[in-house]
């Protein structure tokens, strides 16, 4: 039997109750200010169609936008690194020097996941003395390009409610396929054959490139199959449509239905004149888009439909991350090889575990183990394929 392989999640920091970061390697020394300028000529791997031309950070290309979009847009993208604080925050406010659509969102650490990204200036639903920031820049048709020159990050702790615990969000919404296969996705994604991931309409939950910081379950109407996939592009129609968000935090369209995207108002009730936000015409109603691989394979669908959808990262409880292995994970309905086929969980996909079980002795990933996580109903995956951080079952009994 092969030895089972000691594991901690890629990148991630976790919080001791005392609010000291723990993780494989230290973390870099503490600021003892809470006031920053990132170096806006670091761009790197994780970052989207930017360059700096010396003087600022500007689009690299003026006709490329985030491949679910069709190129409504031009967009690009430059993920900060992690700034540690030697104090918990849970507000970041933003100086942005220069012209042009520039956004800078912002997100914290909390002990075990990131928040949601939030715009700079929104309180962030947790205090944390980890910090991640995003400069995200846009240009329309005919609109001044976007340049930035500088940017003071401004970090405190200001009165919040205490976070409290709760389950995902659920709805059921209208899926399409993206297909698009070699056109890049909002975070730098080259589209494969058959790929699996999804797009949501809002960059509040876009994935960094290669993460699964921000995943979904969705499942076909009947229930009879699902796939967990990371998020990794924006649209099909809007970019600002956290629909899955209540009012008080929906950037856009507060006045709608929580669960109900933008898209399915204006295609079934003319809201909105029946457009969307860049004035298009919406022919569907459509609150995600499917890659190839997750629509035909994961969920075995030969046309658009409606599915249900959670959003999971916004519940809580103990994660764990599918270890890249170049195909999804087959779920059994339990703790067994032979048992029915359940669903499929994606590479990168990050989980919420329910449960564990010990049963049949699996060879995967992380090498051997009889332990068995429950990701959710009648979804059971051999521990050796989820990165939770440990060898041991970090969530109770089933």
């Amino acid at each position: 039997m092969l030895p089972r392989i000691r594991r901690r999640r890629a990148g991630l920091l976790a919080l001791t109750a005392a609010g000291v970061l723990t993780g494989s390697a230290p973390p870099a020394a503490a600021d003892t200010a809470p006031r920053w300028s990132p170096d806006l000529a670091a761009i790197g791997g994780d970052d989207v169609n930017v360059r700096h031309d010396g003087r600022a950070l500007r689009l690299g290309s003026a006709r490329t936008g985030p491949a679910a979009l069709h190129d409504a847009q031009a967009t690009g993208q430059l993920l900060l690194a992690p700034r540690d604080l030697a104090e918990p925050v849970n507000r970041v406010r933003a100086r942005v020097d220069g012209g042009g659509s520039a956004a800078v969102d912002v997100r914290a650490w909390r002990g075990g996941s990131w928040t949601e990204w939030y715009p700079a200036g929104a309180a962030l639903p947790s205090a944390s003395t980890r910090i991640q920031a995003r400069i995200v820049l846009a240009q329309k048709a005919g609109a001044p390009a976007p340049a930035v020159s500088g940017v003071e990050l401004t970090a405190a702790r200001v009165a919040a409610p205490a976070p409290s615990a709760a389950a995902a969000a659920a709805h059921r919404v209208f899926a399409t396929r993206e297909g698009l296969v070699g056109a890049t996705t909002a975070n730098g994604h080259v589209i494969t054959e058959r790929d699996h991931f999804v797009a949501l309409p809002s960059r509040r939950g876009l994935s960094p490139k290669g993460t699964g910081d921000y995943s979904v379950r969705v499942c076909t109407d009947s229930g009879s199959r699902c796939e967990y996939a990371p998020v990794w592009d924006v649209g099909p129609w809007n970019t600002r449509d956290d629909y899955w968000n209540p009012s008080s935090v929906r950037e856009m369209w507060k006045d709608l239905p929580q669960g109900t995207p933008e898209s399915q108002a204006a295609y079934e009730d003319g809201y909105n004149g029946g457009k969307d936000e860049f004035g298009r015409t919406v022919l569907n109603p459509a609150g995600i888009d499917l890659a190839d691989g997750t629509f035909w394979d994961g969920l075995g669908l030969t046309d658009n439909a409606w599915v249900n959808v959670t959003y999971l990262w916004t519940g809580t409880g103990p994660k764990g991350v599918v270890g890249a292995s170049g195909a999804p994970v087959t779920l059994r309905s339990s703790a067994s090889e032979s048992a029915a086929a359940t669903g499929t969980a994606a590479d990168h996909a990050n989980v919420v575990v329910e449960c564990h079980v010990r049963g049949e002795n699996v060879t995967g990933t992380y090498g051997t183990s009889d332990l068995w996580n429950r990701i959710g109903p009648g979804h059971f995956i051999p521990d050796v394929y989820l990165d939770t951080g440990s060898d041991d079952p970090v969530a109770p009994a089933c």
